[in-house]
């Protein structure tokens, strides 16, 4: 694709990292929480840039924008995170233009997701659509980008089934102490942390597992009570929890600290200790597998587990690629008209003008002149000559720059 926004010095970039290339140490020196988006977003707005949306999760973080040189964006990210611009050159990507649209569609529908058909990260590219707005930070282009990505996901998700089935990281989490945990109804579980994959896995565990010895412990203690109303179980206060730790037969720890809030030595243990650890950036320090018994799992492994579902998935991926062709089809194609439009435009007035010159001439010039009847043929003529320019335009093997300049320098025009 070529740019047909902002200036012929800026392009559409795509630039970040993800579970593809960087594990999850790596992905939490990226991380931004929300203080660091917004500083990211006032930084992008002092330096000039003038449309971008960012992201961040457990498992990628991203910006699209538009820049001269893809470094602005990846300085944004390192600058307002923990990461340094030569960990970002082991494992980040640039995709320019056409490339970042398409990975921007992959990620939206939940193609490019750690645990395909993963929807979460549709509702979080919109939350940093908002964010982005609220600045002042979103072109026509990416307005139109992220609807027709929005647009795309709907249908995916309403016309496949690549989204079917319960399988997420919470779940697999669930599934990972099922399978490995025996009694476990019978077990201690303590649950630290209730934001979004807290309270997701929490509701697994209590479904799945008939448990009734779960603990919930959370940094804002009334969140954690508004869950354990709902699912009618034990809250403790964030100062007990090295206490709960010790009771606990396993621990899923799930916050949104940036540094660990379990190591070995709040543990005290005499017994086996199952944690997971579902935060990113890790949450629980690697030390604690110096203790016997004690056994660590991260998410990046319960993301790699596979099933029969994920399994059935990937068959309706072929349906879920050939619905983005369809909605990127119909981006390009806006995306093309947009930039040939005042040219067309400014085309149509020309030859409007030559023809309103040689009617006049041809009316003072022809007795008995029919001036209504050559006023309806030329503008079919216009009409049918503008059409023509504008189809060649349109096609896929058009240099539609080139085009547009050699238009504009045969007929003298100016697009406006």
């Amino acid at each position: 694709m070529e740019n047909n926004n902002l200036s012929k010095h800026h392009y559409f970039y795509s630039v970040g990292l993800s579970y593809k290339k960087a594990d999850a140490e790596v992905r939490g020196k990226f991380s931004l929480d929300a203080k660091a988006k917004t500083r990211l977003l006032e930084q992008a707005k002092s330096e000039g840039i003038e449309s971008l949306i960012v992201t961040s999760t457990c498992n990628r973080t991203e910006i699209y924008g538009f820049a001269e040189h893809p470094f602005q964006l990846i300085k944004l990210i390192c600058e307002n995170s923990l990461g340094t611009v030569e960990e970002f050159q082991k494992v980040g990507f640039v995709y320019k233009n056409q490339e970042a649209i398409n990975h921007m569609f992959r990620v939206g529908t939940g193609l490019d997701s750690q645990i395909l058909g993963d929807f979460e990260i549709i509702s979080q590219v919109k939350t940093s659509f908002a964010e982005s707005r609220s600045f002042g930070l979103i072109n026509t282009f990416l307005d139109r980008l992220i609807n027709a990505v929005i647009q795309a996901s709907k249908r995916i998700k309403n016309e496949t089934e690549i989204s079917s089935g319960a399988t997420s990281v919470s779940f697999a989490s669930v599934q990972y102490i099922i399978r490995n945990v025996e009694n476990i109804s019978s077990k201690n579980i303590l649950l630290f942390g209730t934001g979004k994959i807290g309270r997701n896995t929490c509701e697994n565990l209590v479904k799945h597992t008939k448990n009734e010895h779960i603990t919930l412990i959370n940094r804002t203690k009334d969140k954690a009570e508004k869950l354990a109303g709902k699912l009618n179980l034990i809250v403790k206060d964030y100062s007990e929890l090295h206490l709960e730790l010790q009771k606990a037969d396993i621990v899923v720890v799930a916050t949104g600290a940036q540094n660990p809030t379990v190591d070995k030595a709040i543990l005290n243990l005499k017994k086996p200790l199952l944690i997971l650890d579902l935060s990113i950036p890790k949450n629980v320090n690697e030390d604690v597998k110096d203790l016997d018994g004690v056994t660590l799992i991260h998410m990046d492994h319960l993301a790699q587990m596979t099933d029969e579902t994920l399994e059935k998935r990937k068959s309706h991926i072929p349906a879920a690629e050939a619905i983005i062709e369809e909605t990127k089809e119909e981006f390009v194609n806006w995306t093309k008209a947009r930039k040939f439009a005042p040219t067309i435009n400014a085309l149509k007035e020309k030859l409007n003008a030559i023809k309103n010159s040689e009617l006049n001439f041809q009316s003072k010039k022809i007795s008995n002149f029919n001036e209504e009847q050559a006023e309806i043929i030329s503008a079919r003529i216009i009409q049918k000559i503008t059409t023509h320019f504008a189809n060649h335009l349109k096609d896929d093997n058009t240099m539609v720059d080139e085009s547009i300049e050699w238009i504009e320098k045969v007929f003298q025009i100016e697009a406006r």
